[in-house]
Protein backbone atom coordinates (compact mmCIF):
# COMPACT_ATOMS: atom_id res chain seq x y z
CA UNK A 1 0.00 0.00 0.00
CA UNK A 2 3.17 2.54 1.06
CA UNK A 3 4.72 1.90 -2.57
CA UNK A 4 1.22 2.34 -4.46
CA UNK A 5 1.07 5.51 -3.12
CA UNK A 6 4.62 6.35 -3.35
CA UNK A 7 4.17 5.78 -7.26
CA UNK A 8 0.94 8.47 -7.53
CA UNK A 9 2.43 10.86 -5.85
CA UNK A 10 5.71 10.64 -8.38
CA UNK A 11 3.15 10.58 -10.94
CA UNK A 12 1.24 13.32 -9.76
CA UNK A 13 4.44 15.46 -9.55
CA UNK A 14 5.36 14.45 -12.91
CA UNK A 15 2.37 15.71 -14.36
CA UNK A 16 3.24 19.20 -12.24
CA UNK A 17 6.60 19.24 -13.76
CA UNK A 18 5.52 18.56 -17.29
CA UNK A 19 3.41 21.51 -17.03
CA UNK A 20 6.12 23.89 -15.85
CA UNK A 21 8.45 22.77 -18.01
CA UNK A 22 6.22 23.64 -21.06
CA UNK A 23 6.37 27.05 -21.87
CA UNK A 24 10.43 26.77 -22.04
CA UNK A 25 9.77 23.82 -24.45
CA UNK A 26 7.03 25.56 -26.82
CA UNK A 27 9.97 28.56 -26.72
CA UNK A 28 12.83 26.16 -27.32
CA UNK A 29 10.50 24.85 -30.68
CA UNK A 30 9.67 28.58 -31.54
CA UNK A 31 12.98 30.18 -31.24
CA UNK A 32 15.32 27.50 -31.73
CA UNK A 33 14.55 24.35 -32.86
CA UNK A 34 12.70 25.85 -35.76
CA UNK A 35 14.61 27.96 -37.31
CA UNK A 36 17.50 25.82 -36.74
CA UNK A 37 15.62 23.42 -39.07
CA UNK A 38 14.61 26.20 -41.25
CA UNK A 39 18.15 26.91 -41.82
CA UNK A 40 18.91 23.46 -42.63
CA UNK A 41 16.38 23.43 -45.65
CA UNK A 42 17.71 27.19 -46.68
CA UNK A 43 20.79 25.41 -47.14
CA UNK A 44 19.99 23.37 -49.90
CA UNK A 45 17.93 26.09 -51.93
CA UNK A 46 18.83 29.01 -54.30
CA UNK A 47 16.93 31.31 -52.00
CA UNK A 48 17.85 35.38 -52.99
CA UNK A 49 16.40 38.77 -52.59
CA UNK A 50 12.46 38.59 -52.39
CA UNK A 51 11.80 35.63 -52.75
CA UNK A 52 9.85 33.27 -50.81
CA UNK A 53 10.75 29.80 -49.51
CA UNK A 54 7.79 28.72 -52.31
CA UNK A 55 9.49 30.14 -54.73
CA UNK A 56 12.90 28.89 -54.57
CA UNK A 57 14.95 26.50 -55.93
CA UNK A 58 15.99 22.79 -54.82
CA UNK A 59 19.57 23.00 -55.58
CA UNK A 60 20.37 19.91 -53.96
CA UNK A 61 24.13 20.20 -52.62
CA UNK A 62 25.72 22.53 -55.25
CA UNK A 63 25.47 24.79 -52.01
CA UNK A 64 28.00 23.07 -50.13
CA UNK A 65 30.41 22.51 -52.89
CA UNK A 66 30.50 26.33 -54.17
CA UNK A 67 31.60 26.97 -50.36
CA UNK A 68 34.36 24.25 -50.41
CA UNK A 69 35.40 26.35 -53.40
CA UNK A 70 35.06 29.74 -51.90
CA UNK A 71 38.28 31.43 -50.96
CA UNK A 72 35.96 34.00 -48.97
CA UNK A 73 35.02 31.98 -46.91
CA UNK A 74 38.20 29.96 -46.13
CA UNK A 75 39.75 33.53 -45.80
CA UNK A 76 37.41 34.20 -42.96
CA UNK A 77 37.78 30.94 -41.41
CA UNK A 78 41.72 31.86 -40.86
CA UNK A 79 40.36 34.93 -39.89
CA UNK A 80 38.49 34.01 -36.75
CA UNK A 81 41.15 31.46 -35.95
CA UNK A 82 43.63 34.16 -35.93
CA UNK A 83 41.64 36.89 -33.48
CA UNK A 84 40.47 33.98 -31.30
CA UNK A 85 43.84 32.44 -31.02
CA UNK A 86 45.33 35.98 -29.70
CA UNK A 87 42.76 36.96 -27.57
CA UNK A 88 42.19 33.20 -25.81
CA UNK A 89 45.69 32.09 -25.27
CA UNK A 90 46.61 35.18 -23.36
CA UNK A 91 43.17 35.20 -21.96
CA UNK A 92 43.75 31.58 -20.46
CA UNK A 93 46.75 32.01 -19.39
CA UNK A 94 46.56 35.41 -17.29
CA UNK A 95 42.92 34.62 -15.88
CA UNK A 96 44.52 31.07 -14.64
CA UNK A 97 47.59 32.99 -12.94
CA UNK A 98 45.29 35.20 -11.20
CA UNK A 99 42.87 32.75 -10.32
CA UNK A 100 46.14 30.80 -8.61
CA UNK A 101 46.95 33.94 -6.96
CA UNK A 102 43.81 34.97 -5.36
CA UNK A 103 42.80 31.70 -4.44
CA UNK A 104 46.45 30.54 -2.08
CA UNK A 105 45.28 30.08 1.45
CA UNK A 106 49.07 32.09 2.29
CA UNK A 107 47.16 35.38 0.84
CA UNK A 108 44.02 35.28 2.53
CA UNK A 109 44.22 38.59 3.98
CA UNK A 110 45.88 40.91 0.67
CA UNK A 111 44.01 43.89 0.67
CA UNK A 112 41.58 44.86 -2.46
CA UNK A 113 41.47 41.19 -3.67
CA UNK A 114 37.91 41.24 -3.79
CA UNK A 115 37.61 44.71 -5.77
CA UNK A 116 40.20 43.72 -8.02
CA UNK A 117 37.83 40.53 -9.05
CA UNK A 118 34.86 42.82 -9.49
CA UNK A 119 36.99 45.22 -11.17
CA UNK A 120 38.39 42.43 -13.93
CA UNK A 121 34.75 41.25 -14.54
CA UNK A 122 33.09 44.82 -14.75
CA UNK A 123 33.97 44.59 -18.84
CA UNK A 124 31.48 41.42 -19.32
CA UNK A 125 28.87 43.75 -18.26
CA UNK A 126 29.15 46.28 -20.86
CA UNK A 127 27.39 45.50 -24.45
CA UNK A 128 29.41 45.11 -27.33
CA UNK A 129 28.27 48.63 -29.21
CA UNK A 130 29.24 50.46 -26.41
CA UNK A 131 32.41 48.88 -26.58
CA UNK A 132 33.14 48.73 -29.98
CA UNK A 133 31.93 52.92 -29.95
CA UNK A 134 34.74 53.34 -26.84
CA UNK A 135 37.40 51.32 -28.54
CA UNK A 136 36.51 53.54 -32.10
CA UNK A 137 37.01 56.80 -30.35
CA UNK A 138 40.50 55.44 -28.42
CA UNK A 139 42.09 54.61 -31.50
CA UNK A 140 40.44 57.53 -33.60
CA UNK A 141 42.51 59.08 -36.29
CA UNK A 142 44.05 61.63 -36.36
CA UNK A 143 43.77 63.14 -32.69
CA UNK A 144 41.94 60.34 -30.74
CA UNK A 145 43.38 59.37 -27.08
CA UNK A 146 46.27 56.50 -28.02
CA UNK A 147 47.15 58.65 -31.35
CA UNK A 148 48.00 61.44 -29.25
CA UNK A 149 49.92 59.75 -26.38
CA UNK A 150 52.09 58.10 -29.03
CA UNK A 151 52.78 61.04 -31.11
CA UNK A 152 54.15 62.28 -27.53
CA UNK A 153 55.97 59.58 -27.42
CA UNK A 154 57.44 59.85 -31.14
CA UNK A 155 55.82 57.22 -32.07
CA UNK A 156 54.65 57.75 -35.90
CA UNK A 157 53.54 56.41 -38.90
CA UNK A 158 55.99 56.80 -41.68
CA UNK A 159 53.71 58.04 -44.78
CA UNK A 160 54.98 58.16 -48.47
CA UNK A 161 53.88 60.89 -50.45
CA UNK A 162 52.67 60.68 -54.11
CA UNK A 163 55.82 63.42 -55.33
CA UNK A 164 58.40 61.19 -52.93
CA UNK A 165 58.17 62.85 -49.90
CA UNK A 166 58.26 61.15 -46.60
CA UNK A 167 56.27 62.84 -43.92
CA UNK A 168 55.31 61.19 -40.33
CA UNK A 169 51.87 61.83 -39.36
CA UNK A 170 49.50 59.67 -37.01
CA UNK A 171 49.03 55.82 -37.08
CA UNK A 172 45.93 54.85 -38.81
CA UNK A 173 44.88 51.95 -36.90
CA UNK A 174 41.56 50.56 -38.91
CA UNK A 175 43.61 50.78 -42.07
CA UNK A 176 46.09 48.20 -41.08
CA UNK A 177 45.30 44.79 -40.70
CA UNK A 178 47.51 44.02 -38.02
CA UNK A 179 46.40 46.88 -35.75
CA UNK A 180 43.26 46.31 -36.71
CA UNK A 181 43.25 42.03 -35.55
CA UNK A 182 45.36 43.35 -32.38
CA UNK A 183 42.57 45.46 -31.59
CA UNK A 184 39.62 43.05 -31.83
CA UNK A 185 41.44 40.10 -30.28
CA UNK A 186 42.63 42.86 -27.36
CA UNK A 187 38.72 43.56 -26.75
CA UNK A 188 37.82 40.15 -26.92
CA UNK A 189 40.11 39.22 -24.36
CA UNK A 190 39.35 42.57 -21.97
CA UNK A 191 35.83 41.54 -22.18
CA UNK A 192 35.97 37.82 -21.53
CA UNK A 193 38.64 37.65 -19.25
CA UNK A 194 37.24 38.28 -15.98
CA UNK A 195 34.42 35.45 -16.45
CA UNK A 196 37.06 33.34 -17.40
CA UNK A 197 39.22 34.03 -13.88
CA UNK A 198 35.73 33.53 -12.13
CA UNK A 199 35.47 30.16 -13.21
CA UNK A 200 38.92 29.21 -12.59
CA UNK A 201 38.69 30.56 -9.14
CA UNK A 202 35.74 28.36 -8.59
CA UNK A 203 37.37 25.44 -10.21
CA UNK A 204 40.40 25.44 -7.94
CA UNK A 205 37.81 26.14 -4.63
CA UNK A 206 35.83 23.27 -5.23
CA UNK A 207 39.27 21.38 -4.91
CA UNK A 208 39.68 19.23 -1.43
CA UNK A 209 41.93 21.22 0.74
CA UNK A 210 43.24 18.23 2.24
CA UNK A 211 44.80 17.91 -0.49
CA UNK A 212 47.33 20.44 -0.37
CA UNK A 213 47.49 19.95 3.48
CA UNK A 214 48.79 16.47 2.57
CA UNK A 215 51.20 17.81 -0.11
CA UNK A 216 52.69 20.64 2.42
CA UNK A 217 53.24 17.53 4.77
CA UNK A 218 55.03 15.68 1.87
CA UNK A 219 56.87 19.09 1.42
CA UNK A 220 55.54 20.09 -1.87
CA UNK A 221 56.64 23.67 -2.58
CA UNK A 222 53.55 26.26 -4.25
CA UNK A 223 54.73 25.69 -7.51
CA UNK A 224 54.55 21.59 -7.40
CA UNK A 225 51.16 21.74 -5.51
CA UNK A 226 49.95 23.93 -8.06
CA UNK A 227 51.71 21.71 -11.12
CA UNK A 228 50.88 18.39 -9.85
CA UNK A 229 47.51 19.12 -7.90
CA UNK A 230 45.70 22.21 -9.37
CA UNK A 231 46.27 21.89 -12.96
CA UNK A 232 45.48 17.85 -13.87
CA UNK A 233 42.17 18.72 -11.28
CA UNK A 234 40.99 21.73 -13.12
CA UNK A 235 41.52 19.70 -16.97
CA UNK A 236 37.11 19.04 -16.50
CA UNK A 237 36.77 23.73 -15.61
CA UNK A 238 39.48 24.15 -18.77
CA UNK A 239 37.49 21.80 -21.29
CA UNK A 240 34.59 23.51 -20.15
CA UNK A 241 36.53 26.88 -20.58
CA UNK A 242 38.02 25.93 -24.02
CA UNK A 243 34.67 24.51 -25.71
CA UNK A 244 32.48 27.71 -24.89
CA UNK A 245 35.21 29.59 -25.98
CA UNK A 246 35.45 28.40 -28.90
CA UNK A 247 31.58 28.26 -29.70
CA UNK A 248 31.95 31.81 -28.98
CA UNK A 249 34.92 32.48 -31.01
CA UNK A 250 33.12 30.85 -34.15
CA UNK A 251 30.65 33.09 -33.58
CA UNK A 252 32.67 36.69 -33.65
CA UNK A 253 30.56 39.09 -35.20
CA UNK A 254 30.09 42.41 -33.18
CA UNK A 255 32.53 43.75 -32.44
CA UNK A 256 34.57 43.25 -36.19
CA UNK A 257 30.95 44.40 -37.60
CA UNK A 258 30.82 47.76 -35.33
CA UNK A 259 34.62 48.93 -35.46
CA UNK A 260 34.88 48.70 -39.09
CA UNK A 261 32.89 49.06 -42.47
CA UNK A 262 30.72 46.45 -41.31
CA UNK A 263 32.48 44.05 -44.24
CA UNK A 264 35.51 43.40 -42.16
CA UNK A 265 37.87 45.81 -43.53
CA UNK A 266 40.33 46.64 -44.04
CA UNK A 267 41.45 44.75 -47.39
CA UNK A 268 38.90 42.13 -45.49
CA UNK A 269 41.29 41.29 -42.91
CA UNK A 270 39.00 40.75 -40.16
CA UNK A 271 36.19 39.90 -41.57
CA UNK A 272 35.18 36.70 -39.59
CA UNK A 273 32.65 33.45 -40.39
CA UNK A 274 29.54 34.88 -38.97
CA UNK A 275 29.83 38.56 -40.95
CA UNK A 276 30.67 37.17 -44.28
CA UNK A 277 27.52 35.58 -43.56
CA UNK A 278 25.86 38.02 -42.35
CA UNK A 279 27.45 40.57 -45.65
CA UNK A 280 26.02 37.62 -47.67
CA UNK A 281 22.63 36.80 -46.43
CA UNK A 282 21.73 41.44 -45.50
CA UNK A 283 23.90 43.09 -48.09
CA UNK A 284 24.27 42.91 -52.08
CA UNK A 285 22.18 40.27 -53.79
CA UNK A 286 20.50 38.78 -50.14
CA UNK A 287 22.01 35.52 -51.14
CA UNK A 288 20.04 33.47 -47.77
CA UNK A 289 20.13 29.93 -49.38
CA UNK A 290 24.52 30.46 -49.68
CA UNK A 291 24.15 32.78 -46.34
CA UNK A 292 22.67 29.64 -44.67
CA UNK A 293 25.29 27.06 -46.22
CA UNK A 294 27.79 28.97 -44.68
CA UNK A 295 26.41 28.95 -40.81
CA UNK A 296 26.06 25.39 -41.49
CA UNK A 297 29.37 25.45 -42.12
CA UNK A 298 30.37 27.48 -39.02
CA UNK A 299 28.41 24.95 -37.14
CA UNK A 300 29.53 21.99 -38.12
CA UNK A 301 33.33 23.29 -37.64
CA UNK A 302 32.84 24.48 -34.27
CA UNK A 303 31.55 20.91 -33.79
CA UNK A 304 34.69 19.29 -35.05
CA UNK A 305 36.88 21.78 -32.55
CA UNK A 306 35.53 21.11 -30.02
CA UNK A 307 35.49 17.47 -30.16
CA UNK A 308 39.10 17.48 -31.01
CA UNK A 309 39.69 19.84 -27.91
CA UNK A 310 37.28 16.96 -25.41
CA UNK A 311 39.39 14.62 -26.91
CA UNK A 312 42.59 16.28 -25.97
CA UNK A 313 41.56 17.02 -22.64
CA UNK A 314 39.78 14.40 -21.94
CA UNK A 315 40.75 12.60 -18.67
CA UNK A 316 42.82 9.69 -19.67
CA UNK A 317 42.68 7.75 -16.00
CA UNK A 318 38.71 7.99 -16.66
CA UNK A 319 38.91 7.10 -19.71
CA UNK A 320 41.01 3.61 -18.47
CA UNK A 321 38.29 2.69 -16.07
CA UNK A 322 35.25 3.10 -18.06
CA UNK A 323 36.93 0.54 -20.56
Amino acid sequence: MPKTKVKGSEAKLAKYGLFFVLPFIVVYLIFNFWPTLYTILLSFTDLNGFQTFGEAEWVGISNWGSLIKDGNFWGAVGNTFIMWGFNFIPQLGIALIFAVVFTDPTLTGLRGKNLFRALFYLPNLLTAASIAILFRSLFAYPIGPINQFFTKLGIQATVVRDNGETIKEAIQFFRSPAWSRGIVSFIQWWMWCGQTLIMLMAGITSISPSLYESAVVDGATQGQQTWYITLPLLRPMMLYLMVTSVIGGMQLFEIPFLLTDMRGGPDYKIRTMVLYMYNTAFQGKNRYGYASTIAMGVFIITIILSFIMSQILKDRDAAKKGK
